[in-house]
């Protein structure tokens, strides 16, 4: 595998779809120690209201308590555009390491001047618990876990492999899907294409966790495969599609999608962990809308 030996263990997963993000969130269990993460949270926003509620956050810490279960890490897979982070507050309530890749940093720079954030906003990773590097080993109970670096669609995308699953963030959808985009700022179709086939070297059998899934006119949401199957069947990356191939195709097809309806608040909130804008005097909190696009 790549880089690393193969990994022992067979996490139990719950995932908990959310239909209005169209993402997926897991909770990521030893069941021999009971030790858990959980991947990739979703805190609720009614944008037009600007009203935040905790219906899908609330799933997660209720299945975590009835399990009996003990949080030990809140994965970030990447900086989400279509989704706010819920994972401080779910920290609040269970505990456990907020952790994403390490190459945050250049997200944070890169939104820090979109959004004026100034320079009272620490561009350091230092909002996060842990910020992973390619390759970091890591156990959940006694579950191995490796985080590998996965660019393209941001640069600070990463697959954490859990014993026999992978949660691949963004860079893989389901095989009828293909892959996620690569035309936000310091995305790469080029190095999504590579993340990919890295990915797609696990061992066959290896179960895959999608962060997304918009359904199609003949299933509903789905967000488990293997790598066999992409590698049978996924339209962007399968067997004996090459790079500039890839490259084409997903250039093109960027080019006709508009920008994920959350996007402004996603960014602004997730590049800090999930944390929300500090309150004013009067104890509001607002987002800023860079006009003229990003």
């Amino acid at each position: 595998m790549d880089n690393t030996r193969e990994l022992v263990g067979k996490p139990d997963v719950k995932a908990f779809p959310d239909s209005e993000t169209n993402t997926i969130s897991y909770v990521v269990a030893d069941p021999e120690t009971g030790a858990a993460a959980i991947v990739d949270s979703v805190l609720d926003i009614d944008y037009a209201a600007g009203r935040l509620s905790y219906r899908s956050a609330d799933a997660v810490i209720a299945f975590v308590e009835e399990r009996g279960l003990t949080v030990e890490w809140l994965i970030e897979t990447h900086v989400h555009a279509d989704h706010l982070s819920a994972a401080p507050y779910i920290q609040a309530r269970v505990g456990g390491k907020i952790g994403i890749g390490d190459r945050i940093i250049v997200v944070q720079d890169t939104f820090g001047k979109v959004f004026n954030e100034g320079t009272e906003f620490a561009r350091d990773g230092s909002q996060f618990d842990r910020l992973f590097q390619d390759g970091d080993r890591y156990r959940i109970g006694n579950i191995e876990a490796v985080a590998l670096s996965t660019p393209g669609h941001t640069p600070a995308c990463m697959t954490h492999v859990i014993g026999d699953a992978a949660f691949v963030g963004d860079t893989l959808f389901m095989p009828d899907a293909g892959t996620a985009r690569a035309d936000f700022p310091g995305g790469d179709a080029h190095a999504l294409y590579r993340s990919a086939r890295r990915i797609l070297e696990l061992p066959a059998e290896t179960r895959l966790f999608m962060c997304h899934d918009y359904g199609t006119a003949t299933r509903g949401m789905a967000w488990e495969t293997t790598v066999a199957e992409e590698r049978a069947r996924n339209i962007h990356v399968c067997d004996g599609i090459g790079e500039q191939e890839f490259v084409d195709r997903r250039t093109a097809r960027d080019a006709t999608l508009s920008m994920p309806r959350l996007i402004l608040p996603s960014l602004q909130v997730n590049m800090k962990a999930g944390r929300l804008p500090e309150p004013d005097s009067a104890g509001k909190r607002f987002l800023k809308v860079p006009l003229d696009g990003l």
